[in-house]
């Protein structure tokens, strides 16, 4: 009689991170556009990495991939370099799970800096974003900034919302 109570725990615990995941990606589009600028919180890559941790490393790239596809569409001039990054992070954030992704909260917010610091690194080199001085500026001071708000941000969600975004326990 064991058997049932798991299935339903195992299906609350998947319908609770579709759910995270929706409302990271929300946000992405409702809240981020609120605070443009050089330096700013990536929603989609926390909804990515938290999302990869859940998953087998084959259905954590589909999930980057088609996360990339969707943004790639509003960006058509680079389109295929955000499927492209999110499907090869979201493959290594599943692949490192064990090794990174802890209980811990100082582990998970460096787990996050990389994955944001990576994300940016790979869009600004595969969409010629900058050049010179300015590509320099932008992986150094810009895009390390922009992980640590990420990263700051997604501590705090992790902190706040636990059950939500908890990878499981194996």
């Amino acid at each position: 009689m064991r058997g049932p109570p798991q299935q339903n725990q195992g299906l609350g615990s998947a319908l609770s991170a579709w759910f995270g995941f929706a409302m990271l990606l929300t946000a992405h589009f409702a809240v981020r556009p609120l605070f443009n600028g050089r330096a700013n919180v990536d929603f989609i890559v926390i909804a990515i990495l938290f999302s990869a941790v859940r998953m087998r490393p084959g259905l954590a790239a589909l999930t980057g991939f088609l996360t990339g596809l969707a943004i790639d569409a509003l960006a058509p001039g680079s389109f295929g370099a955000a499927a492209l990054v999110l499907s090869l992070v979201a493959f290594g954030a599943s692949w490192l799970k064990a090794v990174f992704f802890a209980d811990h909260v100082a582990l998970t917010g460096l787990f996050v800096f990389g994955g944001k610091w990576l994300f940016d690194v790979a869009m600004t080199l595969l969409t010629g974003g900058a050049s010179g001085t300015s590509l320099a500026a932008t992986l150094l001071l810009w895009s390390p900034l922009s992980a640590a708000l990420t990263a700051l941000l997604a501590v705090v969600l992790l902190t706040v919302f636990r059950p939500l975004y908890r990878p499981p326990t194996n």
